[in-house]
């Protein structure tokens, strides 16, 4: 991978350096394709500040029944992606363990939450063991004795984000099809009905056969795309905390933790390398990212109900982020009714969990024109946005 010169042409460029953005570019340059990525400050945004859960079983939602089968073959697909990413970044660890996840509720009301959501896996089949308070605190021995009830899903798994976006980018360094311009899009340009390329805020222009828009949250924002067809993307702001685990207090927790307290969901996502990430808050804040002392507070005070070692943990990083969000919760994935113009957008919760099946499935889509099936109940085109 390059910075520069820019290519004269490219097959595909890439609006967006998050992990969808890159990890696309990765696998379309597998397939022999050239590929040219923008973004001013690649792996920075919500991808960077991500928890990293693979959850699909534990983070399901009523209504999201299509959206559940195209999360669980990405958790399927996820360690021979590692494995296949490992190798293409020399051997850089993208950080992906298979510890499972607990879910725990603090109290009556909330165990009767928990019970709702095992009733629903059940119903569609998938695995969650029931497990009584006592039960739950012997696998998670810093759980309160309050807690009332947990659900084990030894399927749900995590990656460090962080360590996922290190091996992309080495992967990409190591991929001469692959260039990233560290610049922000203005605007798509289009000729003769057909996207044909980007210009930057500098004014330069970068001409590609397919141009695919990963922007996440700001992919409404990018210019020269026709009115009505801009993705009806917004963003959900989400607080988050890290905090350091010493020695002495090692491992805090062994695995993921779920929770619900007082009908407040918040999870504990361990790292090896001794943090424990914190979050996380939803808010519809528009483009706000700050930091708040009443965000901050609500994770801790639910937190600390849970476990309450956690007040001896030192806090080394506040962040807020935007998740992509639409107006189904749902990722658009596929081609646009302009030709040449494709999205991978808009994956809200999922973007983590969802980079192995959105990457693979839009380099099949960049290289053969043709729609994997798990893909097509994502496609851009299902909104029906009316002409202008």
């Amino acid at each position: 991978m390059m910075t520069m010169p820019e290519p004269a042409r490219s097959d595909v460029l890439i609006i967006g350096g998050g992990l969808i953005g890159l990890a696309t570019a990765w696998r379309t340059a597998v397939r022999g394709l050239s590929v040219t990525l923008c973004d001013p400050a690649p792996g920075a945004n919500a991808s960077f500040a991500a928890a990293g859960m693979l959850t699909p079983v534990t983070e399901l939602h009523y209504g999201e029944e299509t959206l559940l089968d195209l999360n669980l073959a990405s958790a399927k697909r996820y360690p021979s992606f590692i494995a296949e990413l490992q190798e293409a970044a020399g051997g850089l660890d993208p950080g992906y363990t298979e510890a499972g996840t607990l879910v725990v509720a603090f109290d009556g009301d909330d165990r009767e939450v928990l019970a709702d959501l095992h009733l629903f896996q059940q119903s569609l089949g998938l695995k969650a063991e029931w497990l009584a308070g006592s039960q739950a605190r012997r696998l998670e021995p810093m759980l309160a004795p309050s807690v009332r009830g947990g659900l084990l899903v030894s399927g749900d798994h995590q990656v460090d984000n962080r360590m996922l976006l290190a091996a992309l980018f080495a992967a990409l360094e190591r991929e001469p099809q692959v260039r990233i311009v560290r610049s922000k899009v203005a605007e798509v340009t289009v000729a003769g009905d057909r996207a044909t390329g980007v210009v930057l805020d500098d004014g330069r222009a970068l001409a590609a056969e397919q141009v695919v828009l990963s922007a996440g949250c700001w992919s409404g924002q990018i210019g020269g795309i026709p009115p009505e067809l801009l993705p009806p993307v917004r963003p959900i702001k989400g607080q988050i905390l890290r905090l350091a685990v010493p020695e002495v207090f090692r491992p805090f927790v062994s695995r993921t933790v779920r929770y619900v307290v007082r009908n407040n969901q918040a999870y504990l996502v361990p790292r090896a390398h001794g943090e424990l990430v914190l979050g996380a808050t939803v808010e519809e804040q528009d483009y706000d990212t700050t930091v708040t002392a009443g965000g901050v507070y609500e994770l801790l005070r639910d937190a600390r109900e849970l476990v309450p070692g956690i007040t001896e943990l030192p806090l080394i990083e506040t962040r807020a982020a935007l998740r992509p969000g639409t107006p189904d919760n749902a990722p658009m994935i596929g081609p646009t009714a302009l030709p040449g113009l494709l999205y991978a957008t808009g994956h809200y919760r999922h973007g983590v969990l969802l980079t192995p099946a959105t990457a693979d499935g839009m380099a099949e889509i960049l290289a053969t024109g043709e729609v994997p099936e798990a893909l097509a109940p994502f496609s851009p085109q299902r909104f029906g946005r009316p002409q202008k």
